[in-house]
């Protein structure tokens, strides 16, 4: 079929999907009008479009191994735009940027920034070299870049390890987020929620691999653009009486300027912000009496209970003094880990509301200063991140050419622009709804949405209102906000029909799902293709390559999916980590691979190992849930942005080793020109 007969007749199949999506859009607008419960709306939306998913992974699926790794290079660069727009489109950007631009404020801004930077290295400094090289994997590139005299394994083996690692952090976030959305709107436990969402990921790459999940992410990007824009553009007509968000959202951001300046000297909000501010003076006063603190409060927990028991307290009373003593540290070790994050959780709640529109905000010059510093950390990671990612590079194999892959860069840039110039605007609009309609509410009339947001994970609630200082209002400092529910809330937060409360639900788990299976698809080739094909057994057949690959892409995703059922951390955190990782192991290998003629095998091996090693190695020592503190930062930078030591050590690294060793293979050098050659 020729090239463009083929690219008219995709066009054509998407026009009557688009078209499709947005009749059922309207018929059940209509049926909640009419009086559909709400319950079927969720179940409708959800299964609706996992139908279509899994359909379309039936009807794409495959054993040739060009069109299970590659699509059989043939998907036009506009198409392909749109898969990798939402490949890229995970949950971290459709469900939490939203989220950490509200919590952050204008700090928020760095993943906007990173993330679009990226891109551009993306298209500047690897896609097309990627795609002249013309193979399956990242792993694939390296270990032919890198050959050394003998062997091109070593880094074969050290790039699939890096692979694994850096997917496999980035998977479990997404499935996390799977889990959220599915328990939210149909009523399932977390956990099932999980399992329930990996069923319709497995159905579409398990049979049709990168084919599958192209024309699936091609079709998951159109509800994606509409779960985003619709309820900003709803949300923008009645604030701003535009449609146009991305533009008159500046009016609303003055009027949340100036409901925050009232809200810093409110008598009221000084209040709870002094209650908190004696409850982190609390956790001081006991971290400086370890152990004797710990043990003392074990007593009076103890103690506590048996008085209840023998004053025939009321069941619920016990029961929360039982949780109490459970929940108790074990030991004074735990104690201190514990109390000292509860110290710096109250310490954070008794500042003033973050200014939504001042960049890095302090009460002193250092203060501001080292947020500045932070923010410039993080986006130099997110943008390395970026051009590292090997699910995202991946893609770039799959056009017919080294031109169509060029337009794939842009393309994919403008499909992702039309969301992250949205995101600000969502961000803002929310933020002034609850200032407006939740703030000085009565406490004893709170909204539906809060109790349905908390009771999806009572142990850590994603929403929590505790009237702090008994005044029967609700003030913004009793308001606790989980950066990963604004977005999937932000419906029902603002009053909207329910219908587009199933239509952004499913949107978050088509960027979610389309992110997961591009992800799983990665892992799994890099272990099928490079240490099974490759280094194990060269003579395999290709069907019994593609049935190692679809085995191990079953393993892998139940070992993410139970992973993710632990809840190991919030999505922004376990998706800045793999960017850290991604650019200190990576991406001095990839960019310096394909502009840097000496770098040779010695110097790869050299800058994966130390990048990697770096980069952990800081993460374990600052970050409190692994174990480290935050006295031990250097310069104050968070464990998220570890990648700007990682990366300029990793690239010290490869120079410093490759110009102490022999020069490269002849065979590496060649490969670089080739790439280089238009």
């Amino acid at each position: 079929m020729k090239d463009g007969s083929f690219f008219w007749r995709l066009v054509r199949y998407y026009a009557w999907y688009t078209g499709g999506f947005i009749l059922l859009l309207v018929v059940l607008a209509i049926l909640e009008k009419e009086g559909l419960p709400r319950t079927w709306i969720g179940y409708l939306f959800m299964f609706a479009t996992i139908v279509l998913y899994a359909g379309i992974g039936i009807m794409s699926r495959t054993s040739d191994v060009s069109e299970y790794y590659v699509a059989g290079r043939r998907v036009p660069g506009l198409f392909n735009g749109m898969a990798t727009a939402a490949d890229w489109i995970s949950a971290a950007t459709f469900i939490s940027l939203a989220g950490g631009l509200y919590l952050q404020g204008f700090d928020g801004l760095a993943y906007i920034i990173g993330w679009t930077g990226g891109y551009c290295l993306v298209a500047l400094l690897i896609a097309p070299y990627l795609r002249k090289f013309g193979q399956y994997t990242i792993p694939d590139f390296l270990a032919a870049r890198y050959r050394g005299r003998t062997s091109s394994n070593p880094v074969r083996v050290l790039a699939v390890a890096a692979t694994v690692v850096i997917s496999f952090i980035y998977v479990v976030a997404q499935i996390y987020g799977v889990g959220l959305i599915t328990s939210r709107f149909t009523g399932v436990d977390f956990s099932v929620g999980i399992f329930l969402g990996l069923a319709s990921i497995l159905v579409c790459s398990f049979l049709g691999g990168m084919r599958a999940i192209t024309w699936t992410q091609v079709a998951q990007y159109v509800i994606i653009l509409f779960a985003y824009l619709i309820p900003v553009i709803w949300l923008s007509m009645e604030h701003t009486h535009s449609p146009v968000a991305q533009v008159s959202y500046g009016s609303v951001l003055a009027q949340i300027t100036n409901i925050e300046k009232k809200l810093d000297v409110d008598p009221k909000e000084i209040d709870v912000r002094a209650i908190f501010k004696a409850n982190a003076d609390d956790y001081d006063a006991r971290l400086r009496d370890l152990p004797k603190s710990w043990e003392q409060g074990r007593i009076e927990a103890q103690q506590h209970l048996e008085l209840l028991k023998r004053n025939n307290s009321s069941l619920i009373e016990i029961r929360a003094a039982n949780r109490a003593l459970n929940s108790y540290p074990k030991t004074p070790e735990e104690a201190e880990r514990k109390w000292q994050q509860d110290k710096a959780s109250n310490l954070a709640r008794a500042e003033p509301p973050v200014p939504q529109a001042t960049p890095f905000p302090g009460a002193t010059r250092e203060a501001s200063d080292i947020k500045r510093n932070n923010f410039l950390a993080l986006v130099f990671c997110l943008m390395m991140g970026t051009a590292s990612l090997p699910h995202i590079l991946m893609r770039y194999y799959t056009t017919p050419s080294v031109q169509e892959s060029r337009k794939s860069v842009f393309w994919t840039l403008f499909f992702i622009l039309l969301i992250y110039l949205t995101v600000p605007a969502l961000a803002v609009l929310v933020k002034y709804y609850i200032y407006t309609s939740l703030v000085g509410s009565d406490y004893a009339h709170l909204p539906e949405w809060v109790s349905y947001w908390a009771n999806i994970d009572k142990s850590n609630p994603l929403v929590s209102i505790t009237d702090f200082n008994h005044d029967g209002l609700v003030q913004l400092s009793e308001i606790t906000l989980d950066g990963d529910m604004i977005m999937l809330a932000t419906p029902e937060i603002a009053g909207l029909p329910y219908f587009v409360s199933g239509l952004v639900a499913a949107g978050g788990l088509a960027a979610a799902l389309s992110t997961a299976d591009g992800l799983l698809l990665t892992i799994s080739n890099a272990l099928s293709h490079d240490v099974y094909y490759k280094m194990i057994d060269p003579h395999a057949s290709t069907a019994k390559r593609v049935t190692v690959s679809k085995l191990l892409l079953l393993v892998v995703a139940l070992l993410a999916a139970y992973t993710a059922s632990l809840k190991p951390g919030d999505i922004l955190s376990m998706v800045g980590a793999a960017f850290s990782l991604a650019s200190s192991t990576l991406f001095p290998v990839l960019a310096l691979g394909v502009f840097w003629k000496r770098g040779n095998q010695q110097g790869a091996i050299a800058a994966i190992v130390v990048g990697f090693g770096t980069c952990i190695y800081y993460m374990l020592h600052t970050y409190p849930a692994l174990g480290g503190s935050a006295s031990g930062q250097w310069f104050h930078i968070a464990p998220m942005a570890a990648g700007i030591f990682g990366v300029p050590a990793g690239l010290l690294a490869l120079i410093v080793v490759s110009l102490l060793t022999p020069p490269p293979d002849p065979r590496a050098v060649a490969l670089v020109h080739h790439v280089r050659t238009p």
